[in-house]
C-alpha cells in the first residue's frame, strides 16, 4: 500500500473514492492505495461470496465483496478507519449508508503475501472492536488454512485453526463451507 503525505478528511476521501479508478483504504486522515490481487485470492474470494450469496438470499441479510468499505470508528477520537474487506456480510436493516456499512457481523479477508500481517495484527484489533462483527475470517491462498476468530460469550475472542479436512461453519449467518466449496479451483480441487 502506498501512503499519501496530506491529511484526507472523511467527506474528501469518500467524495474521492466515487471517482477513483484506484481504492484507498483511510486511516484516520492519511490514505493507503490498494493493489490488485492474484488470480487465485480472486476466486477464493468468489467462491465465498456466491456460497454467502445464495444462502442468504431473501434473508435481508447484504453480502458484498471487495468494492464496499466498513467504517471503523476509533475509540475516544474524532478519526475513522475505511477498510475494503474481501467479502463482509451486514444484516442489520439500520446499515443503510450507500458507500460504507458501519454493522457487518462478517468479514472475510484472503491473505497475500504483502497483506497478512496487516490482517492479523491491525485489521483484526480493529474489526474486533465492531460490537456488530460475530466473526472474523482469514483465508490462505497458498495453501488449505483458514482462521476463525469469534467472541465468547465474555466478549473475548479466541480463533481456530481449519485445514484440508475441516469445514467452516460460518455461525453469524448459519452456513457451512467445506475447503472445496472455498478452494474451489485451486491447486488439486478443479472444476
Amino acid at each position: 500500500m502506498e501512503l499519501a503525505t496530506a491529511f484526507i478528511s472523511v467527506p474528501d476521501y469518500l467524495q474521492g473514492e466515487e471517482t477513483s479508478h484506484i481504492r484507498h483504504e483511510y486511516l484516520g486522515g492519511q490514505i493507503f492505495a490498494m493493489s490488485g490481487g492474484s488470480e487465485e485470492h480472486n476466486r477464493i474470494a468468489g467462491n465465498i461470496y456466491t456460497s454467502l450469496l445464495a444462502h442468504l438470499r431473501g434473508s435481508g441479510c447484504k453480502t458484498f465483496i471487495a468494492d464496499m468499505k466498513v467504517k471503523i470508528p476509533i475509540a475516544q477520537n474524532t478519526a475513522s478507519l475505511f477498510y475494503y474487506p474481501d467479502v463482509m456480510v451486514t444484516c442489520d436493516p439500520q446499515d443503510t449508508e450507500k458507500y460504507y456499512k458501519t454493522r457487518p457481523c462478517l468479514i472475510v479477508e484472503v491473505l497475500s503475501p504483502t497483506t497478512q500481517n496487516l490482517d492479523r495484527r491491525e485489521k483484526r484489533l480493529y474489526y474486533q472492536s465492531l460490537p456488530s462483527l460475530q466473526e472474523y475470517v482469514l483465508v490462505s491462498q497458498e495453501e488449505m488454512l483458514v482462521e476463525v476468530y469469534r467472541p465468547n460469550e465474555a466478549g473475548n475472542w479466541s480463533f481456530d485453526i481449519l485445514g484440508s479436512q475441516d469445514s467452516l461453519e460460518l455461525q453469524s449467518v448459519g452456513l457451512t463451507l467445506t475447503m472445496a466449496d472455498i478452494f474451489h479451483c485451486w491447486g488439486s480441487i478443479t472444476g
